[in-house]
C-alpha cells in the first residue's frame, strides 16, 4: 500500500480521488487550505485519510506536508492567474525537498493538441476565455519538464466533467485529444489518477485520459 498526499483534496477532482485511494487501502493525506470546511472528507466510514492544511502554491508548505509519503497527486485548481505555474513550480521545489519523486496532476483539456501540433488553446475551438485558462494551465509543463520529478499530467477531455459515478473504467491516449470522448467524470479521473500514483505506465508527459 502506497501513502499518497493529495492536494487540492477539498475540490470536485480531489475527493473522488481522496475516496478511491482510501477505498483500496492506501493511506492518504488529504490537503486543503482550511480543514474545517471538509469535516466529510475523513468522516466516521472513512479510514486511513488525515486531513491537513497546506499550500499547494508555497513551496515550503508543499515540503513539510509532503515528506515521508511515496507519491503527490495534484488535483488543485484555481482561476487565478498565475496558480498554475505558482503551484507547479512550489511542487518541484517542495516536493524535491521532501523526497518525493512522483507526481500526477491533473491537466486540461484546452491543452491537447486538435490537431499535430495545434493545442486547443490556439485553435478556433476554444472561446477566448477558455483559451487564456488553457494557456495558463498549460504554463506548468515547462517546469515540469525542467525538473527532476517522475512526473504525469492528465487532461481529461474538453468536455465539462460530470460529478455523478462514473463508469468504472477509462482509457489513456497521447498529447491529441481523443475522438468522441463527449462524456467524462470525476470519478473515473480519480480511478485513472490513483493507478498512475500507485502503478505508474506515463512518465514526464501529458497524456489524454477519457
Amino acid at each position: 500500500m502506497a501513502n499518497i498526499i493529495v492536494f487540492g483534496a477539498g475540490g470536485r477532482a480531489g475527493r473522488p480521488t481522496v475516496a478511491e485511494a482510501a477505498r483500496r487501502g492506501h493511506t492518504v493525506t488529504a490537503v486543503v487550505r482550511d480543514p474545517a470546511k471538509y469535516p466529510d472528507l475523513a468522516a466516521d466510514g472513512v479510514t486511513g485519510v488525515t486531513v491537513v492544511a497546506g499550500d499547494v502554491t508555497d513551496a515550503a508548505s508543499v515540503a513539510a506536508q509532503a515528506k515521508g509519503h511515496d507519491v503527490a497527486v495534484n488535483t488543485a485548481a484555481a482561476m487565478d492567474e498565475g496558480h498554475f505555474v505558482a503551484a507547479a513550480r512550489a511542487l518541484v521545489e517542495g516536493l524535491s525537498a521532501a523526497g518525493v519523486r512522483r507526481l500526477v496532476a491533473v491537466g486540461i483539456g484546452g491543452a491537447l493538441e486538435v490537431a499535430p501540433g495545434v493545442p486547443a488553446y490556439d485553435s478556433d475551438t476554444l472561446p477566448e476565455e477558455a483559451r487564456v485558462f488553457s494557456r495558463d494551465h498549460a504554463a506548468q509543463l515547462p517546469l515540469l519538464q525542467a525538473s527532476d520529478l517522475d512526473w504525469v499530467v492528465l487532461a481529461p477531455p474538453l468536455v465539462f466533467l460530470d460529478e455523478g459515478p462514473g463508469t468504472g473504467a477509462y482509457r489513456l491516449g497521447d498529447t491529441q485529444a481523443i475522438p468522441g470522448a463527449d462524456k467524462f467524470a470525476y470519478a473515473d479521473l480519480a480511478l485513472a489518477l490513483v493507478d498512475e500514483a500507485t502503478a505508474p505506465t506515463r512518465s514526464r508527459e501529458m497524456v489524454a485520459v477519457a
